[in-house]
């Protein structure tokens, strides 16, 4: 008996050496938000699991408003954010005893889509809020074809429906009140603009940079008449000539801790923004 216990204390630290766990093994990660970093989310899911396969990512969309929700609930950890939180969603977090934190993960454009067929090359941001105002309405009132104008956007839960409305249709002016006109198409994802653009010659959209295909037309934009029409692009987006440009966001519940925070860090770092930038996005270094 005594050697039998000899025996087997010394395979007890070899034993716990073979079954020692990575930090943050066996955890699992809620990840929740924005359909425009919806497919960013699941590939650094993806490539980060192969990386460490003892992590369990989970990645859902669903809208900016729809991540800062579940995080307010505390039902996720990393909510994917297309804009910034409101005031009044920061104050529902406090109130339930979270500090919401931000961090900028990703640049973006958002794009003017067009039919490939339609002729109109450029519009300025005060062309682009009276015709998503239903101040214009036809084509041939901004250059085209004498066609209706055919409005298409996200639905208000999106972080770009809420940040076009701010900075295209209502100009960046806080006090200006203009909405969407009553007629316009509310898609529930970017692939439904793109579809509906890809088929519909009158039709007019927007999407992230990252969504545009090439059976589509992008329209340049300048900030006003008379200056200078720029298309969308990762250059354009870095140098600040593109006059819609954002970035994108991940809000933790407080700063992040344990295998959250090496997560997050991995997606700032090479690995993660090689990611951003061939999905069509723009990486921040």
């Amino acid at each position: 008996m005594l050697l039998l216990l000899l025996l087997l204390g010394a395979c007890g630290p070899e034993a716990e050496e073979e079954g020692t766990a990575m930090p943050g093994a066996g955890t699992s990660i809620q990840n929740k938000g924005s359909d425009t970093l919806v497919n960013v989310a699941l590939a650094w899911a993806e490539a980060y699991g192969q990386i460490y396969p003892d992590i369990q990512i989970a990645v859902t969309g669903g809208g900016s408003g729809t991540g800062i929700a579940a995080l307010i609930n505390g039902t996720v950890d990393m909510a994917n954010a297309s804009r910034q939180i409101k005031a009044e969603e920061r104050e529902e977090a406090e109130a339930n005893g979270i500090e919401p934190v931000e961090h900028v993960v990703a640049g973006d454009a958002i794009a003017i889509v067009v039919h490939p067929d339609n002729p109109v090359d450029g519009l300025t941001i005060p062309q682009l809020s009276a015709v998503f105002a239903g101040e214009l309405t036809n084509w041939a009132e901004v250059g085209g074809e004498d066609r209706p104008i055919v409005l298409l956007s996200r639905e208000s839960n999106s972080g770009t429906h809420v940040y076009f409305l701010e900075e295209v249709v209502r100009q960046g002016d806080a006090e200006n009140k203009t909405l969407f006109s009553p007629d316009t198409l509310l898609m529930p994802s970017s692939e439904g603009i793109s579809a509906e653009v890809r088929q519909n010659p009158n039709a007019i959209g927007y999407d992230g940079l990252g969504y545009v295909t090439p059976d589509q037309k992008v329209v340049a934009v300048a900030p006003a008449e008379g200056e200078a029409y720029v298309l969308p692009s990762m250059e354009t987006v870095k140098d600040e000539s593109y006059p819609i440009a954002r970035e994108l966001y991940i809000y933790t519940a407080g700063e992040p801790q344990g295998a959250v925070r090496e997560y997050l860090d991995w997606i700032l770092g090479p690995a993660g923004q090689a990611i951003v930038q061939d999905l069509g996005f723009v990486p921040l270094q």
